[in-house]
């Protein structure tokens, strides 16, 4: 299917964007070294900027109201700089100092601060540009809860900068994630590190680490798995050399 085929859900006149964001900031960045021998992988810079700045520069646009931030691999260098830049945003830290949780797990140890509505859940090393509409109010504007336990913010593998994976998704026509990625294939989409989530696919968790890929897969089986496609720039900022490739496109702006 051609991206130019998939839709866009029709968008929600009242939708509002959640208030209240789980920003993921506790892993290793074991990709990134040697920049994180020293320093968390969200707090390396790109043109001058800390990649966790970018992340709450989006939130700010969007609206969001509050933030939960994990914390894991030198927190006290994370906890620091989020207290001193983020003063317009309650911000809550979710502490993994003694065991790194992975995405579903830091999400489950955060689940009593999140509470009871739809969330948004974005990844901290993302680097993104919004195209003709703020991303994350775009993705909070095709949210329907009577349809769906996640909706990913997705973009087209062939305009996912840096990335050398083969995908993660594929769509049908009206926005429905069919599958997953079969080993040994390409699949047209990646996920963005952009999401919302309903609290009620929070369930039946295993003890410990796990990753996010729980719930998605639960969301597909029932059919409530969503997408929605990104219309802007978006950057795999794993690597340093990722770095230099993410500011040579920027500067061109």
């Amino acid at each position: 299917m051609s991206t130019s085929a998939v839709y866009s859900l029709r968008p929600q006149p009242t939708a509002p964007v959640p208030e209240t964001a789980m920003v993921m900031a506790a892993g290793l960045g074991k990709r990134m070294r040697p920049l994180t021998a020293t320093r968390p992988k969200p707090l390396v810079e790109v043109q001058g900027k800390t990649l966790i700045d970018y992340t709450f520069d989006h939130l700010r646009v969007a609206g969001v109201r509050r933030a939960i931030v994990n914390v894991h691999y030198l927190a006290d260098q994370m906890e620091a700089h989020l207290k001193a830049r983020v003063t317009d945003i309650e911000l809550l830290i979710s502490d993994e100092r003694r065991q790194l949780m992975e995405t579903g797990g830091g999400i489950v140890q955060a689940r009593e601060m999140i509470g009871d509505q739809p969330f948004l859940c974005v990844n901290s090393d993302n680097l993104w540009v919004d195209g003709p509409i703020d991303a994350i109010r775009g993705l909070a504007a095709q949210w329907d809860d009577d349809r769906m336990d996640a909706l990913l913010l997705l973009v087209p593998l062939a305009r996912a900068h840096s990335h050398r994976g083969q995908g993660d998704f594929r769509l049908d026509a009206l926005g429905r994630i069919t599958e997953r990625r079969k080993p040994g294939r390409l699949a047209p989409f990646v996920y963005t590190g952009v999401q919302i989530l309903s609290p009620r696919v929070i369930r039946d968790w295993p003890e410990g680490p796990f990753s996010t890929n729980l719930f998605w897969n639960r969301a597909l089986e029932a059919g409530r798995l969503w997408g929605v496609v990104h219309q802007g720039l978006w950057f795999d900022v794993g690597t340093p050399a990722a770095i230099g490739a993410a500011e040579a496109v920027l500067a061109e702006m």
